[in-house]
C-alpha cells in the first residue's frame, strides 16, 4: 500500500510485547518492539483504528522528520526549515511536548520554547502573522524527542493519553490506570472464556476493561475525541467506517464478571463507571468483604486484582496479605488468581507459592504481577486428567 507510513505507539514498561501482539492482530505492518514503545507501519485509516482499538497504547505518534542537532540554535534552524504549512495554518493553535535525553540539551521546556519560536517565526515570515499556542486543546500537538544528537519530530495523533477512555467519571483513593488494567488482564491471559472476578474492585476499572476484552469492544469507543480529528487531512467518513467495522467485531460473552469492594463509596463509583461504559448487563458489583466470601460459581474462575499497597492506604500488611492467601486456599478452588503489588515483602505473607511473577510498573512503583493457581480438589488429580 503506497500510503503507509511509520508510526510509534507508546506504552508502559513491560507491555511492549502485548502491544506488539495487539498491533499485529489489528493488521499493523513491520511491527518492531522498542523500550516503552512499538513501531509499526500503516495508513491513515490504520492510525484511526490503532487509536480506537489498542488497549495497551498510551499514545500513537506519527514521525514527520528526523535530523541531527548540536545546540539550541541548530534546533531552531532545522525546525524553521520544515514546511509547517502542510500541517498547520495561521488560524490553528499548536502545542509542543518535548522529551530530552542529551548532554547538549538539558531542559525540555527550553527545547519546546525554541521549537515554538521557530514555527511562529516561520509563519510570521510567510504569512505575516503566527498561529497561537494552546496547551490544553490545540489543533496540532507536536512531539519533539531528542536523544543525544538525534532529534525526532512527530505529530501526536491521540491528544490526551489513551488511558483516558471516557467511561471513568468517579474514582476512589488510588485508581488504577486503564491502560495498566488492560495490560495486566492481557498479561494474565484473560480472554473471556470463563467467569471473572475482581474482589477489591475500587472504582471498577479492572471489571470494565475485563468486560471490554471479553466482548472485543474497542478500548476507546467511549472517548470524547482524538487529536487526528483536527488535522487538515482528517477523513470523517473513513473514521466512521472504521468505528462501524470495529463495533461489528464485538462478540457475545456468556460468563459472569463479578466485583466486590467493602467500601460503599467504591461500590457506588464502580456501578456508575460501569453504567457510563454501557456494560451493566455484563458486570455484577456488590459490597462484600472478600475475606468473608467463598466462590459461588461453577467451573474455572479468573481473578485479577490490585490490592491496597500501603502507599496511600493505611492497613496492616502482614495480616492483610495472609488473609488473601487464606481466603484463596479455603474458599476459591478452581481459580487462577492474579494480583499486582509494589509491596514485594508483603507477598511473603500470602503463604502460597506463585506460579508466575512478572515485573511491571504502577506509575513510578516497581511492582510484580503474580499468579496463584488454586486447584479444584488435589493437585495430583489435576495432573492425572
Amino acid at each position: 500500500m503506497g500510503n503507509n507510513f511509520r508510526m510509534i505507539a507508546k506504552t508502559l514498561f513491560g507491555f511492549e510485547e502485548i502491544l506488539a501482539k495487539e498491533l499485529r492482530n489489528l493488521g499493523g505492518g513491520n511491527v518492531e518492539v522498542g523500550v516503552r514503545n512499538v513501531a509499526f507501519d500503516g495508513d491513515n485509516g490504520f492510525m484511526y483504528k490503532a487509536n480506537l482499538c489498542l488497549r495497551t497504547a498510551i499514545k500513537i505518534i506519527k514521525p514527520i522528520s528526523s535530523f541531527q542537532v548540536s545546540n539550541e540554535d541548530d534546533l531552531y534552524r532545522k525546525i524553521y526549515r520544515m514546511d509547517w504549512a502542510e500541517y498547520l495554518s495561521v488560524d490553528d493553535t499548536f502545542a509542543i511536548d518535548a522529551t530530552v535525553f542529551s548532554d547538549n540539551f538539558t531542559h525540555s521546556l527550553y527545547v519546546s520554547q525554541k521549537t515554538k519560536d521557530a514555527i511562529a517565526d516561520k509563519f510570521r515570515e510567510t504569512d505575516g502573522k503566527r498561529p497561537n499556542v494552546d496547551v490544553k486543546s490545540p489543533d496540532l500537538r507536536i512531539n519533539i524527542h531528542i536523544h543525544k544528537n538525534d532529534c525526532n519530530v512527530s505529530l501526536d495523533s491521540s491528544g490526551a493519553s489513551l488511558h483516558h477512555r471516557g467511561y471513568r467519571i468517579a474514582t476512589n483513593i488510588a485508581p488504577i490506570n486503564e491502560v495498566l488494567a488492560a495490560g495486566l488482564l492481557l498479561l494474565s491471559g484473560w480472554d473471556g472464556q470463563c467467569d471473572f472476578m475482581d474482589p477489591m474492585c475500587g472504582s471498577g476499572t479492572m471489571l470494565t476493561e475485563a468486560a471490554m476484552i471479553a466482548s472485543n469492544i474497542p478500548a476507546n469507543i467511549n472517548r470524547k475525541g482524538f487529536a487526528f480529528e483536527k488535522w487538515p487531512d482528517f477523513d470523517a467518513e473513513l473514521y466512521d467506517k472504521i468505528v462501524d467495522s470495529s463495533l461489528k467485531k464485538t462478540r457475545e460473552f456468556h460468563h459472569k464478571i463479578i466485583g466486590f469492594d467493602k467500601a460503599p463509596s467504591a461500590v457506588r463509583k464502580a456501578i456508575e463507571n460501569v453504567e457510563n461504559a454501557n456494560l451493566t448487563e455484563y458486570i455484577d458489583i456488590s459490597r462484600e468483604n472478600f475475606f468473608k466470601t467463598k466462590k459461588e460459581t461453577e467451573g474455572p474462575l479468573h481473578m485479577c486484582f490490585n490490592p491496597p499497597y500501603g502507599e496511600r492506604l493505611d492497613i496492616d500488611m502482614q495480616n492483610f496479605y495472609a488473609s488473601i492467601g487464606d481466603t484463596l486456599k479455603q474458599g476459591y478452588p478452581g481459580t487462577n488468581a492474579w494480583l499486582i503489588t509494589s509491596n514485594l515483602d508483603a507477598l511473603k505473607f500470602v503463604g502460597l507459592r506463585p506460579s508466575r511473577k512478572i515485573k511491571v510498573f504502577n506509575s513510578h512503583l516497581e511492582s510484580r504481577l503474580v499468579k496463584y493457581e488454586m486447584y479444584e480438589g488435589s493437585k495430583k488429580a489435576k495432573y492425572n486428567h
